[in-house]
């Protein structure tokens, strides 16, 4: 197993603690598990690492790391649309899936000081995940991130750097100090580590629901959970278990979609926009450092992108809470978006919608 740069095609040993290519592309990770079964599911383990067969674990570091993440459970919202509610995590969003394999891989290979740059979730799992691993941790957020995702990053004993600017500023600011001090980069974009966690969203649904839902709709910023998604949907085609890919809905905030508009032009890269403030936070990434992978999943596999209006954010929340349900706003853009779609679709059944993070991280 070994990394293979996304641009040059060279490859690098995973104990490397290098963020990246030397010709600047980024890694990809030269693993393929063995087809999904569900007898390799060791049921006597309660969270994601249940699945460790068909993930880069190396040894038995994930018994010192994970923190119960995982195999949360997937509700019925209503006739058309199931939750899959995975704020129920250890630090109440779905990163936590890719912090515990990204961190116990970390354990593994050594490192004993990480920096990250995050919207405020991943800067939390990171932390967390960091603290109980007992390496020390620096994570940089952008301005106007939420005081309480601030607040429990602190708690978990990590540095928080607040950077003015945008959030891709911030990222920029973070990667300077990688660079100049050769710390190793605990980021949930870099680092491919991170999407063999996220994958096991998809294996988690699949077992639970013992099928696939027909349409699947997935924030898309930085495209965690989407590059995820998809890792796992393949995996699943090449397994034999599911015969088709899912129809899946890429989401977008409106005031920051260099996807969308990329799609609606043809394009092959993410197009240069400048986020405007948003109330989808998570998700207002406006230079996505995986953007050509990304659109060629989208191409690929005739992905759909739409919009989430911000003028229906709050309401979406509202309806969400009405039911129960109380999640972030990042979150509730998702179901805006679903809300969109059946306006311009019609009636749209059989929907899997991730509840990615909990509600009173974004009471801002």
């Amino acid at each position: 197993m070994k990394y293979i740069c996304s641009r040059c095609k060279e490859t690098e040993e995973v104990t490397t603690h290098k963020p990246k290519c030397h010709c600047g592309g980024l890694w990809k990770l030269d693993f393929i598990p063995p087809k999904f079964d569900t007898d390799l599911i060791d049921k006597d383990i309660w969270g994601l690492f249940r699945y460790r067969a068909f993930m880069p674990v190396i040894g038995d570091t994930w018994k010192d790391i994970t923190l119960g993440e995982g195999m949360t459970p997937v509700i019925q919202f209503d006739e058309d649309v199931m939750l899959k509610m995975d704020y129920f995590m250890p630090t109440l969003s779905f990163k936590d899936r890719g912090a515990a394999m990204l961190i116990a891989h970390c354990k593994e290979i050594g490192v004993d000081s990480v920096v990250q740059d995050s919207s405020g979730n991943a800067g939390n799992s990171v932390a967390a995940y960091c603290a109980k691993a007992g390496i020390e941790c620096e994570i940089f957020v952008p301005e106007g991130t939420s005081p309480k995702k601030i607040d429990m990053i602190e708690a978990h004993n990590a540095k928080v750097n607040i950077v003015p600017g945008s959030r891709d500023h911030c990222a920029d600011v973070c990667r300077d100090k990688v660079d100049s001090e050769k710390k190793y980069y605990a980021n949930h974009v870099y680092n491919p580590f991170f999407y063999e966690g996220t994958k096991t969203y998809i294996y988690e649904v699949y077992e639970q629901l013992n099928r696939i839902p027909k349409n699947i709709f997935v924030p898309l910023g930085n495209g965690t959970l989407f590059i995820g998604v998809i890792k796992g949907l393949e995996e699943l085609l090449m397994s034999g278990i599911i015969k088709n890919m899912p129809n899946i809905i890429a989401v977008q905030s409106e005031y920051c979609d260099p996807f969308a508009k990329a799609v609606l032009n043809g394009e092959t890269s993410p197009v240069k926009v400048i986020p405007k403030a948003t109330m989808a936070e998570g998700i207002a990434i406006g230079i996505p450092m995986r953007g050509e992978e990304i659109l060629e999943y989208i191409y690929q596999y005739n992905i759909e992108v739409i919009i989430a209006p911000e003028d229906k954010i709050i309401e979406a929340r509202g309806m969400l809470a009405a039911k129960g349900v109380y999640c972030e706003h990042t979150t509730a853009a998702s179901y805006a978006a679903y809300l969109n779609y059946c306006e311009l679709k019609g009636k749209t059944s059989d929907c899997l919608i991730s509840m990615c993070g909990a509600g009173f991280k974004s009471d801002h």
